[in-house]
Formats: C-alpha cells, structure tokens, sequence
C-alpha cells in the first residue's frame, strides 16, 4: 500500500470511527414549564437505558409556549418525542404533518398521559387583595395573569378552568360567556408561554394573581420563598393531564424508536412517577401518588371531556380563529 493509500485508509477509519462509537441522541419537544423536570428525568432514564442496554445515549430537549411548540415540529423540528399539556397540541401532528397516527393516544396507559396537574392561584404574600375563589378574579382592581391562550396550553386551561366554573355555577352558556368576559379585561398583558407570565407576575411584579399550572406554582415558592408568595386553591378546577408520543416519521428514519418508546414508558416506572412527584405533577401511580399526600391535597376537578367535550371541540369553539376567545377579547378593548 502506497503512502496516499494509506492516508486515505486512515482517514476513512478516522471518519468511520465516530459514526460507529457515536452516541444515540433524543430531542423532547415540550411545553414552557416542563424544564426542570426533564432535566431530572432525562438524568434518570440516561442512567436506566445504560444499565438496562449498555448503551450511552443523550437527550436534549426544546421548551416553550405548547401551540408554538407543536407547530415547529409540524413544520420540521426533529422531534423524537413530544410531551405536552394537552391532547391537542399532539394531535396536530397527525392532522397537519401526518407524522403520527390519529390513534396515538392508545399507546401508553391512561390516554398517554403520564402525570396530571391543574389550575390553582399564587399570590403575593399576605393575599392583600384577598383572592380565594374564581369570583375574586373578575372584581374591579384585580390584576390576574395568565398566559395566551392562542399560543400557550396552560393558558387555555386557565380560560377553560374560568369558563367551567362560571357554568358550574350558573348552568348557563350566557352567564359564563358573561363570567370569562370580565374576567380577561382583568388580564393587563398576555405572553406567549406560562413561564414568560411566571417571570412577568414574578419579576416584572405585575398583577395580583398568577394562574398557572400547580407544578409550577410549587416550584416558585420554593424559589422565591413563602414569605413573598402563597397558594390558593379555588373551590374547583381543572384536570390538565399531560399526554406524550412518539414522533413515528422522525424515530423511524432517524432509527430512534426502540430507545424514544422506552423513554416514554419510562415516565410509568416507579422511579419516573418519584421524580414527576418532586417536581410536583401529580402522579398516575396510586402508590407514588399516596406517598406524596401530604403534598398533594383532594380537589374537586373537571375534565375538559366533562364539560367542553373534549380537546377537539373546545379548541375549534374557544381558541379557533374567530371563535370564543378572539370574540370576547375584542370586546375587552385589548390588543
């Protein structure tokens, strides 16, 4: 072998060798205040699929508001799961980029949800406005933030939680119409994702009231301490539950798949539930979910199946363009 021969040798070995000893790498496409969590359960799962197969693997992941989210892998971001607040931004996939079956929520136990959460109130300290329940959210002077809920799943959570109640409440269509109108002129600024309202609420100190996800909340008290904020739990709310899939086309072409379904199953393992319970979703796990009682209290919930029919309806009815939502906050006089 001449000396060109064996530099082309070498350099097809050197090109060879990264490719063969490569680490297989996940992207987790999900929602705004999904982070901290992931980062743990990523940690997690690395350590699991190495024990269990031997092999390293990466994973990284992308955040942001859910609606947003869900377009950008429609429109071509290499996701090989999505891990989202609602069935909705999921079903996207297969109806607009056919990237994965219209049955999709068949796959993984309790409709691919893994975790659960809701809608509940953080408020500055002392609760000097004395917000308690759904009605203090519509008086005169009070100030409540919540994300939009054209872009953001936990925002329309917060709307449907509003809506919900005001029906409860008063059985008619009309009056919660009436209920949610006032409720969103109390809304001084709408961002995209529910961790830019955290920061405008939090940071920014704007509003009396930050309606978010429980987990969330969780998560700002323990960083901001109990002495400048404090929960309140409304008299009822909604059940967000938290579906996950893989992306079919990306996992298969990519030959991620084996590894991306283990990654979601992993979410149903014990140890999976433990770290959704530290970082305060509520466990599908009736074990898991019992041993964290003493942080997770009984609520009177709704589901949006219960009450708007399901994610399908309530988004072609309240967040489609020209539908509920466009009409009523053209009547706040906002922009």
């Amino acid at each position: 072998m001449n000396r060109r021969q064996t530099l082309l040798a070498a350099l097809a070995l050197a090109l060879a060798l990264p490719a063969a000893a490569q680490t297989q790498a996940l992207l987790n496409v999900s929602y705004d205040v999904t982070r901290e969590f992931y980062k743990d359960y990523n940690a997690a799962f690395i350590r699991h699929w190495k024990q269990k197969s031997g092999k390293e693997i990466a994973v990284n992941q992308s955040h942001g508001g859910s609606s947003k989210q869900a377009g950008s892998v429609v429109a071509g971001l290499e996701a090989d799961v999505i891990t989202m607040n609602q069935a909705n931004d999921i079903d996207i996939l297969a109806e607009r980029g056919g990237l994965i079956p219209a049955d999709w929520q068949k796959r993984l136990p309790n409709n691919s949800a893994p975790y659960t959460s809701t809608t509940v109130f953080l408020v500055r300290k002392g609760n000097p406005k004395g917000i308690k329940d759904w009605d203090d959210l519509v008086r005169p002077g009070v100030g409540v933030i919540i994300p939009n809920p054209k872009t953001s799943g936990n925002g329309r959570y917060s709307y449907l939680a509003a809506w919900g109640y005001a029906l409860r409440k008063t059985g008619s269509e009309t009056q919660a119409r009436e209920f949610v109108t006032k409720f969103l002129k109390n809304i001084p600024v709408l961002d995209t994702g529910g961790r830019g309202a955290t920061t405008t609420f939090a940071q920014r100190g704007i509003g009396d009231v930050l309606l978010t996800f429980e987990n969330e909340v969780f998560l700002l008290v323990k960083e901001l301490g109990a002495t400048n904020v404090e929960v309140v739990y409304p008299s009822v709310s909604i059940l967000a539950e938290n579906p996950v899939s893989v992306v079919d086309k990306v996992v298969d072409r990519k030959g991620t798949r084996a590894t991306a379904q283990a990654y979601l199953e992993y979410l149903y393992s014990d140890e999976g539930q433990e770290v959704a319970a530290r970082h305060f979703f509520r466990p599908r796990n009736a074990k898991v979910l019992a041993k964290h009682a003493g942080t997770f209290r009984k609520l009177d919930v709704f589901t949006v199946d219960e009450v708007f029919g399901g994610w399908k309806k309530a988004q072609a009815v309240h967040f489609a363009d020209g539908g509920e939502f466009d009409r009523i906050f053209a009547l706040t006089g906002k922009k």
